[in-house]
């Protein structure tokens, strides 16, 4: 009996990948947007939170419903989108990005950031404070960038949940924060609204990584905890975006879950940072 249990399960996991395929086959092809090379267990999470949010049966029955109803598409997408992020997330990355990095942004006249996969832009946020009292925001340009539109309207907007600001306080100043943090936003109704100083450097746009291409030279690309979602065909994609989208010596940060190592990119980096993960480019 425990045979043709065994045998029925693995029956049942097959068709699964197969129903998971052609919906991501289905999406590229009629919608353009690709999700085939994705971490399996993360995207099959999601799916089946899809499939019972929607109240269906199957994921082929998200498949029809996904193309023939663009709303349905809309909701799986920002179910892939991940959006976990905080300000000054991992404290002790943005003290050693200050005492390693930043000494080498103000050799330069001017500085161009790319913060990909920035969610909700709370690090983006935090590395303009950080760019500011180092006295170099004045000469930097963040480019942030995501695949999911809603979440850039929030970025734009620098408003955040005013609950949030005792957890993010506490973040600033581990990281070595050098004023009040209440000094750079104000409270609204709507919660709290960072200082228009911290966003007149910044450029909010759509990119996606998996399909589009780089857009300028970069002297730092941020990215971090974005790529653990990817399996390492389309790690080694990005990776060539982010090598192909760095300036000579320019320096790359990755989340503290990810590494440069096991990549195809792995000899062209020098780490500077191996428990913060940031490594500069070298040839």
């Amino acid at each position: 009996m425990n045979q043709f249990i065994t045998v029925e399960k693995n029956i049942d996991e097959e068709l699964e990948k197969i129903e998971i395929h052609l919906l991501l086959e289905g999406i590229f092809l009629h919608y353009g947007y690709d999700y085939r090379n994705y971490a399996y267990p993360s995207i099959r999470r999601r799916v089946w939170h899809r499939v019972h949010a929607e109240k269906l049966l199957t994921i082929t029955s998200l498949l029809e419903k996904v193309l023939y109803d663009s709303a349905c598409l809309q909701r799986l997408l920002a179910d892939f989108s991940i959006n976990v992020t905080e300000m000054f997330r991992d404290p002790n990355f943005f003290l050693e990005f200050k005492e390693k990095v930043i000494p080498l942004l103000k050799t330069y006249p001017s500085i161009r950031i790319w913060h990909a996969g920035c969610s909700t832009g709370e690090e983006v946020y935090s590395m303009a404070i950080l760019l500011h009292e180092e006295g170099v925001y004045e000469k930097t340009k963040i480019y942030a960038t995501d695949i999911n539109t809603d979440v850039l309207r929030i970025a734009k907007s620098g408003q955040f949940p005013l609950e949030n600001m005792k957890k993010y306080t506490n973040n600033y100043l581990q990281a070595g924060g050098e004023r009040a943090f209440s000094d750079y936003y104000k409270v609204t109704d709507a919660g709290v609204k960072f200082d228009s100083s911290l966003s007149k450097n910044l450029v909010f746009a759509q990119h996606n990584l998996v399909t589009d291409s780089s857009f300028n030279e970069f002297h730092v690309i941020l990215c971090r905890n974005v790529l653990i979602y990817f399996n390492r065909e389309l790690q080694n994609k990005v990776h060539q975006l982010f090598y192909d989208s760095l300036g000579m010596f320019g320096v790359l940060c990755l989340g503290n879950k990810e590494s440069i190592n096991y990549t195809n990119m792995n000899d062209y980096y020098e780490v500077i940072s191996q428990s913060q993960k940031i490594y500069k480019k070298i040839k």
